[in-house]
């Protein structure tokens, strides 16, 4: 027996660990009915997706009626200063409100997406504006954003079943805030004909992202409409609708079978004309994903449809190997495919919230190779200006003593560096104090510029 025979004939490949398979066990049974205001919602009544709409968060009057007793005073009077301070309208649905940890709020993942603590609150990045990634300005008709050469945003409403607290979409989605006054893209049909218009003379998109606000809450006979209007256009070849609803409210997908029924009819209608409509989502922690969603999201691979997720590096949420493997996994148990992780726009009141673009750099070489590449999202940065998406580890310029990066994108605008800046809390307090000066500031960047394009090869 030679020396290679003698080796494989001898190795057993050690058991998994149960910690292992801890992302295959999801959260089962009633579990909401540890919240007392719902100790008596059955099962059916739970699953209801009206009843999750008429009860969703909206105000401190019913969080307080819904958490009395079971959260920290504290806790609650901090939350009661961060409704007042938040740039995005607050609401919650039941589902999420009752996977929240309430014995340690502060540091709960799902509460730190949703619910404004004041006591978190830190100063914006100087360089950060409302409309960070300069949707506005690639808009040829209100509501698309024609910034890729193939690709387009088709943002069909304002309104969403929650309200994240890091949404990039700030500056139009939602209620009018205390601080924001927003930029309104109603559902209506009258600006949706603007859009099919611009579409249909432009050959060379082939895919549209219907985004929004969130066509979760689009009525059926709606998510009918825009997908048949795309498909009937021959350079049209793909379809997402994006949204965070089966994270947030996965009754919807049990209970309205209208809605349900209308996205399989697009998907197949595509799929008769060789078309690829698909579903992206939005899952950002392990926790989010219980038997409910398991069963929600089986219904759509029954029917055929393929669900993509798109996640957010926050910090406190998913900023660690573990959190970020753990959340991968999951997703994959219950037949989500993986597909991004952004690094964390500048947006308005959530700097605590960003991670530095080297977070996601060691995250992802920590993920990678845990399991499929197929299931293995791309951890990419969105860079301020409107350069696009760029993968994180693709800078032309990265310096970790000033939190600059700075990428290009060739496909957007060959001569232009675009940039990312990490939060300045990470930062020394000496290049605290730079930033902190127009002058010191704007020469950093300049420096950093300099040096991409050196790099680079750029003059």
């Amino acid at each position: 027996m030679n020396e290679i025979h003698r080796h494989h004939a001898g190795f057993v490949k050690p058991a998994a660990s149960r910690g292992a398979l801890s992302h295959r066990e999801l959260r089962e049974g009633l579990f909401w009915q540890e919240i007392p205001a719902w100790r008596d919602i059955d099962e059916a009544t739970f699953l209801d997706f009206r009843w999750q709409g008429r009860n969703s968060i909206t105000s401190m009057d019913k969080l307080l009626a819904a958490i009395e007793g079971i959260a920290p005073r504290d806790f609650v009077e901090d939350a009661g200063r961060g409704f007042h301070l938040a740039p995005m309208s607050v609401r919650v649905t039941p589902y999420l409100l009752s996977l929240i940890d309430w014995q340690n709020p502060y540091e709960d993942p799902i509460r730190r997406q949703f619910i404004p603590l004041a006591s978190r609150v830190l100063p914006d990045h100087p360089e950060l504006t409302l409309d960070s990634l300069h949707e506005q300005e690639d808009m040829p008709v209100p509501g698309l954003t024609h910034r890729y050469p193939d690709k387009a945003l088709f943002l069909a409403l304002d309104t969403c079943p929650v309200y994240c607290r890091f949404c990039t979409r700030s500056y139009a989605v939602g209620l009018d805030t205390d601080l924001v006054d927003k930029v309104h893209l109603n559902a209506d049909t009258a600006r949706w004909e603007q859009i099919f218009a611009y579409i249909a003379t432009r050959p060379e998109l082939e895919d549209i992202v219907l985004s929004g606000g969130d066509v979760y809450n689009l009525p059926a006979r709606h998510i009918r409409l825009i997908g048949e209007r795309l498909l009937g256009l021959p350079h049209i070849k793909r379809i997402r609708y994006a949204t965070k609803g089966p994270a947030v409210m996965p009754q919807k997908l049990l209970t309205d079978r209208e809605w349900r029924d209308a996205l399989v009819h697009v998907v197949q209608l595509g799929r008769s004309l060789r078309k690829d409509v698909v579903l992206h989502t939005h899952f950002n922690h392990a926790n989010e994903i219980t038997w409910i969603t398991r069963e929600a999201i089986g219904q759509l691979l029954e029917a055929g449809v393929h669900v993509r997720n798109q996640t957010v590096l926050q910090r406190g949420v998913n900023d660690s190997v573990d959190s970020m493997q753990q959340l991968i996994k999951r997703l994959g148990t219950v037949g989500v495919h993986p597909y991004y992780v952004y690094v964390h726009d500048l947006v308005k009141g959530v700097e605590d919230l960003r991670t530095t673009a080297q977070t996601a750099i060691d995250i992802e070489k920590g993920v990678r190779g845990a399991t499929a590449g197929f299931n293995t999202p791309t951890f990419v940065v969105d860079t301020l200006g409107g350069g696009g998406k760029r993968d994180v580890h693709s800078y032309d310029f990265y310096d970790r003593e000033t939190g600059i990066a700075v990428y290009r994108s060739p496909n957007v605008d060959p001569d232009r560096l675009f940039f990312f800046f990490d939060p300045i809390a990470d930062l020394s307090a000496e290049v605290r104090a730079r930033w902190a000066d127009p002058a010191s500031r704007e020469q950093m960047k300049a420096d950093a510029a300099t040096k991409a394009r050196a790099l680079g090869g750029l003059r």
